[in-house]
Formats: C-alpha cells, structure tokens, sequence
C-alpha cells in the first residue's frame, strides 16, 4: 500500500509520523561493497569471495552487480593481469538462459544487461593488456550461445590481440621488476637501440666527492659519440666557430607499459650540411678520372646521432633525476672516456630539481 493511498484514510499528526518513520527506512538502504572489508587483498582472497558467492545462492541473483563490483576492485587485490580470474568471474554467470532462441532474440540483444556486463568484463581484459584462450571461447558459448555479444567481441579480440602481442621490436618481460634501477636499464636499452655499439653503463654519484646526491645512474654512450665530442673540442680551437655550449635537456618521459621512466640527454650543437651523400657503389652517373672527369671523394656520411635539432652524445636516467645528480653524470662521463668534457662549456636546463636538495655551503654552522 503506497503512502498517498494512506494519507486518505489517516489523520494530519498519524501522517507525519508515518512520513518520518517512512523516510528514515529509506536512509537504511544503502550498496554494500563486499570488496570493500576485506583486510587481506590478494589473488586467493578474491577467488575465495567469487566462491562464497556462487554457493551462496543457486539462482545467483544479483550476479551482474557482483561482477560489476569485482572489476572495480581488481586493481587493489592485484589480479588485473589475471586470465584465470577473468575466467572465474565469467563462471559466475548462469549458462543456458541467455542464449536466444529465435532470430529476434539474436537480433534485439537478448538479455542486454547481462550481455553489456561481459562485454565490459572482456573491454577491462583488452585494457590490460589479457588475451583470452580457447577456454573463454567455450564459456562464453555455453552463456550466451554462438550469436551473442561477447562470442563476438572475443573473436575480434583473438584476431587483433595475437597481432600486436609481438609486434614492438622492444620486447619486455612479462611481469616488470618493482625496483627503479632495472627499469631505468630497460628504458635506456629502449632508446638506445637505434645504434647497435651502444654501451649502457651504470654509476655511482658517491664516486664523485662534491656530489650531494648519493644514488645511480644510468648512462648510454658509443664511441661514435665520443669522437664527436672530441671533434666538438677541435672546431672549438678556430676562433671563426662559435661557441655554442653542450646543454642537458630533459626530463623527458618514456613509458614502460604504466610505469613511467625520466631520461636526460646531452646535445651538441647543429652541425654544419655537408654535401649530400652519394652512394660509391649507385653506376647510374660514372664519371671518368683524370682530364676526361672529376675525380672528387664521395661524401662522409652523417652518423644517426647528428639530427636537425641537434647531435645527441649521451643519455641517461638518474635516481632523483636532480641537478646535482646530473652534474655528477657529466663528470662522470669525462673521466670515463670523455677527457674533452672538462674543457667545454656545459649548461641545464633543469629549470627546479624534484626532490629538495640543500647546499651544505650555505647552512649555518652549528656546535
């Protein structure tokens, strides 16, 4: 019985007790998150909880909710790159009474609640980057038959997903490592890449006696590079060149999957255009030596560190990513092979260090 049906039959003061016990059953009614109490978040308390819920009731009422529930807390209990967890949830869902019977079922989006909620179960699957298995295919079937949604999704999934799983050349392990040193390897590896000499080194800041900032770095560097600082410090000695100093650029950022790596980069000035390479063995145009043609040297060409903005000579990704923490890398750098770097102007364009750093010179002495 609604509550303007009583108000004809009951007097004013009976109605507003009546509207006041009304409205505090209402405030009652509040979503329970059963994720959301759980002191211990890990795999196999999760698969516990989809248990529980399966045995708790036959019908399963409620099982969209749940579902929806358990993909909002996946992140937290660390089982959103889990096949297998996928794979319970979509248990959880009763087989046999979704499937259409008729084409207008098939065609209307039969049962479409439960249809949209594994549809969005397989979409968070593709976010993180999970492929499905043959098995996903079969308990899909039994859900929803083989005109259904989701049969459709996991087969665009099964033809895409395989093609881009192995179509970046920078292959990275399956589970990244939590420590920061090893994913500054694997990005600076990453970049480095473009020239096979390429040497990734790592050093220590506490091997600098000025520094102020004791952590890691680490440091690319081939010996193209350090001949052209070499070079760099020759054209310096003409008094026609200008005197364009070295500058470290960053931070810029490279991204692992979700984690995100800061690098640094040490640029040269521009060099200068040379005449365009010709390729020594191309015999479309052979021109004969001594009177009868020119017998000019071909052209060096540009090695790939030498870009229109600039020359790269070395990168690096440090563990506070700090000015100091570059200052040591530079000396670092001139006393591993790059003697030349002691004898040229080198400026930051760190505008504000990330982490607070205090000058020992200008604190105050103390007893």
């Amino acid at each position: 019985m609604s509550l303007r049906f009583m108000s004809m039959f009951l007097r004013p003061s009976h109605l507003t007790s009546l509207t006041a016990r009304y409205a505090s059953e209402q405030k009652k009614v509040v979503v329970y998150d059963i994720f959301a109490n759980v002191a211990k978040k890990d795999r196999n308390t999760y698969l516990e909880m989809i248990k529980i819920f399966e045995g708790k009731d036959i019908r399963r009422r409620g099982h969209v909710e749940f579902i929806y529930a358990a993909l909002r807390n996946m992140e937290e209990f660390g089982v959103n790159k889990d096949l297998e967890v996928y794979k319970s949830l979509l248990e959880v869902l009763p087989k046999g009474r979704f499937i259409p019977t008729n084409i207008f079922q098939a065609d209307f989006f039969h049962y479409p609640k439960q249809q949209q909620c594994a549809t969005d179960l397989l979409e968070q699957m593709e976010d993180n980057g999970v492929m499905p298995d043959f098995e996903m295919e079969d308990i899909l079937l039994n859900i929803f038959g083989r005109r259904g949604i989701p049969l459709r999704k996991y087969w665009r999934m099964m033809y895409w997903m395989p093609k881009f799983r192995n179509l970046s050349p920078w292959r990275l392990p399956h589970k990244l490592p939590k420590d920061s040193l090893e994913l500054a390897k694997l990005a600076i590896e990453r970049i480095s890449s473009i020239d096979n000499n390429m040497k990734t080194t790592i050093f220590q800041t506490k091997e600098i006696e000025a520094s102020l900032d004791k952590t890691w770095i680490v440091s690319a560097q081939c010996p193209t590079q350090m001949s052209l600082i070499e070079t760099e410090l020759k054209l310096r000695t003409n008094k026609n060149n200008n005197c364009e100093p070295l500058v470290v650029k960053g931070a810029y950022s490279v991204y692992l999957r979700n984690q995100c790596i800061s690098y640094f980069t040490l640029m040269g000035p521009v060099r200068p255009k040379d005449v365009p390479y010709v390729d020594p063995d191309d015999i479309t145009k052979i021109n004969a030596p001594g009177l009868f043609g020119n017998s000019t040297l071909p052209a060096v060409k540009k090695s790939v560190h030498e870009q229109d903005d600039g020359t790269v000579l070395a990168i690096c990704a440090t563990g506070t990513s700090s000015r100091d923490s570059l200052l040591s890398w530079i000396r670092l750098l001139e006393k591993n092979g790059n003697p030349a770097l002691g004898q040229l102007p080198v400026i930051f364009t760190l505008i504000a260090p990330s982490s607070e750093l205090v000058n020992i010179e200008t604190q105050p002495a103390t007893k």
